[in-house]
């Protein structure tokens, strides 16, 4: 029979087999203060807010807490908690959010300012003594990066770095993006530890939070038969997908100073790729894990000049259509430059020189104004190394992939082949689901509320550590350097609405092959 006939539509297939858990030892969170700056954000009032609160109701809070925000804006406590009441929506019971909301209060004042901080001292002792938290407190900076050393330097001077009750600890988490090349990453960690010791400090990455994200881990070293294969002897690629339906909406000042390689991929695609092709660590003890992510990075084939261009696409979406919805192009976006070159699409081929994984390439891309918003890495394995089913060749016989499914949808899937039912010999690709929802009948939670109480118990695992931030920002800038340049040399553009320019599916298609999406 010609091989046509033997290939069919995939099935998908979707079976939970379900024990009695596993837990590991959980901390309990002390009593502490929470202190964020920044507190009048969207930031602070869309997820910080939201996250600690769906920790209480999971009793993932000390019984004694508060939190203290703090912001320019002028605002009294009364005014502030109404606010945390409108963000918390309809979580919970009326009564859960009035008790939460009692433990907020508000400080006004300038973030260089020495006297914000001596009424923050005053207010942190009156708020120590009533909640008897033994000085322990996280500063949460949820601010400009533009402010991250001013504030750390305030907060220094004010003596909140360092305390002598031996009970007490302090905190600091600094959101991305930490610096915009390795000169400006150093200058702040050299800032940071004028102040704080590295012990202290949360470098925060949110997708770290994500469940999906921290069960690679567990997937890849909680299973014996993924292992044997976990390498260049059976994988063929690995694609990393990080893709949005928005565009730059409000963001437009950041986003002409920052750009998708600076915003994407320097955090989240690296530290995805960091847990794919990780080694083992000797223990989940936070150095052991960062360790070994750090590793991955210190291995990337570095480019030099601008010799590396066949494996890299900048892209800048055009006027198209999203979800039937024409949309401009980045250029005509309010608060964009009409001549701007910030590229709000990038894909990277890059290659890991280590025993585990050369030859194997790792296809990163991220992009705005995509079809729709998906995270995703799919890990393909190699062909079958000869076929005995003639006429089919081994090239025609689909292989076997594996889905890591990040956001939306949570959940892991594997592809395999296996006989169409009938009388005659035909094969289709069939897909095994794993479903976070299906499975366990809960919405995975929110990314920030599993790294508030990690800080909170301090555990560094899930936080960025300064070797792999310089890591990342040393491969990165002689790419950025070289487009800062060259300008309008070798950027393409692509209608809001695809899956990015051309010359991202050349990148592959040299290689023999695809860009895989849903």
């Amino acid at each position: 029979m010609p091989p046509e006939t033997m290939l069919s539509q995939g099935v998908s297939v979707s079976k939970v087999i379900t024990k009695e858990e596993l837990c590991l030892f959980e901390q309990v969170a002390p009593a502490c203060g929470i202190i964020i700056f920044g507190a009048s954000g969207d930031l602070t009032h869309r997820k910080l807010l939201p996250s600690l609160f769906a920790l209480a109701q999971e009793n993932l809070l000390p019984k004694q807490f508060y939190i203290l925000g703090l912001a320019r804006s002028p605002m009294s406590d009364s005014d502030f908690q109404a606010k945390v009441l409108d963000s918390l929506g309809q979580a919970a019971t009326a009564a859960a959010r009035q008790d939460f909301v009692r433990h907020c209060g508000y400080l006004a004042g300038e973030y260089q300012d020495s006297k914000t901080y001596e009424g923050l001292r005053q207010r942190l002792g009156g708020l120590d003594g009533i909640y008897e938290t033994s000085g322990r407190h996280l500063f949460y900076l949820s601010t400009p990066p533009s402010l991250y050393e001013t504030i750390a330097a305030q907060l220094g001077q004010s003596g909140f770095a360092d305390s002598r009750n031996p009970e007490a600890w302090i905190r600091i988490v600094i959101e991305k993006p930490f610096g915009s090349s390795l000169a400006t990453a150093e200058q702040l960690n050299l800032s940071l530890h004028r102040v704080f010791r590295e012990k202290q400090i949360y470098r925060i990455d949110h997708y770290l939070g994500k469940e999906t994200v921290q069960n690679i881990l567990m997937f890849r070293f909680a299973n014996a038969i993924y292992e044997p294969v976990w390498n260049n002897h059976y994988i063929d690629q690995v694609q990393i997908t990080a893709a949005e339906s928005a565009g730059v909406e409000h963001r437009a000042g950041y986003y002409e100073q920052a750009g998708a390689l600076r915003d994407m991929f320097q955090n989240h695609l690296f530290q995805l790729l960091s847990l794919i092709a990780m080694e083992p660590p000797a223990s989940l003890a936070a150095d052991a894990v960062r360790d070994e992510k750090s590793k991955v990075l210190a291995s990337l084939s570095f480019p030099k000049g601008c010799d590396w261009q066949d494996g890299v696409v900048r892209g800048q979406y055009a006027a198209g259509a999203v979800d039937d919805e024409v949309v401009p192009g980045y250029r005509q976006e309010p608060g964009v430059k009409p001549i701007s070159t910030i590229e709000t699409y990038a894909a990277l081929k890059l290659e890991i020189d280590n025993w585990r994984w050369h030859g194997v390439p790792f296809y990163l891309r991220s992009g705005k104004r995509m079809p729709a918003r998906t995270t995703d890495i799919r890990v393909v394995f190699k062909h079958v190394p000869t076929s005995i089913f003639q006429p089919l060749l081994a090239d025609q016989i689909s292989p076997n992939i594996l889905h890591f499914r990040i956001q939306p949808d949570e959940g892991i899937a594997l592809r395999f082949e296996a006989k169409h039912p009938g009388p005659k010999l035909c094969m289709s690709s069939v897909t095994m689901h794993f479903d976070y929802e299906d499975a366990f009948g809960i919405r995975p939670p929110e990314a920030y509320a599993r790294l508030f109480h990690d800080v909170m118990v301090g555990d560094q695992t899930l936080f960025s550590r300064q070797d792999w931030l310089s890591h990342s920002w040393r491969f990165l800038d002689p790419i950025l350097e070289c487009w800062a340049k060259e300008k309008e040399a070798g950027l393409a553009f692509y209608p809001a609405g695809s899956w990015g320019p051309a010359e991202a599916d050349d990148l592959l298609q040299k290689d023999g092959r695809q860009w895989l999406t849903t």
